[in-house]
């Protein structure tokens, strides 16, 4: 059960990294890194920074995408970023800030946490067949037991077997 995790696991970590791999190279035809200008001074956005990810604030700017067509909006930048400084972003085709295409390695990180997940709910699962049999052969195991130690018990200990002696209608 364990060769069968294991094999399942590697099994799903390729074919993730391979269908992030398509994924990206198909976002990334539709992704561009442009220059944008901010226009504004940078302040710290709504919501507060999750812990680990590196602090960010919001600022105006402007950007060209496509090219000659001017855009503005509010884009991530660093902390104090200062007004007119050029910071890159990346736009989709349209020239709305998206999301840069994956790296791999967010590819691998993902390909690997599927792949232990995978093999670990196949090796939790396994496990739990193999304690079920076990636990079902024990009773069997147990019950005939009983059934062979009813056969044996009387002579061993030299009373009468059940249902014979004075009274009984075995006499």
């Amino acid at each position: 059960m364990l060769v069968s995790a294991l094999i399942c696991g590697v099994l799903a970590a390729g074919l993730l990294w391979y269908a992030g791999a398509r994924a990206d190279r198909e976002l990334a035809v539709h992704r561009h890194r442009v220059q944008a200008t901010t226009t504004g001074p940078a302040r710290e956005p709504p919501a507060a920074a999750r812990f680990g990810m590196k602090p960010q604030a919001v600022a105006p700017a402007v950007w060209e995408q496509p090219v000659h067509v001017r855009r503005s909006g509010s884009i991530y930048v660093p902390p104090r970023t200062p007004q007119g400084r050029a910071v890159p972003i990346w736009v989709d085709d349209a020239g709305v800030p998206a999301r840069p295409p994956g790296s791999a390695a967010d590819r691998a990180l993902t390909s690997l946490s599927g792949g232990f997940a995978v093999g670990g709910v196949i090796g939790v699962t396994g496990a739990g067949v193999v304690l079920l049999v076990r636990r079902r052969a024990e009773g069997r195991r147990l019950a005939a037991w009983e059934r062979e130690w009813e056969q044996v018990e009387p002579v061993w200990s030299g009373r009468p077997r059940r249902g014979s002696g004075a009274g009984s209608d075995d006499d």
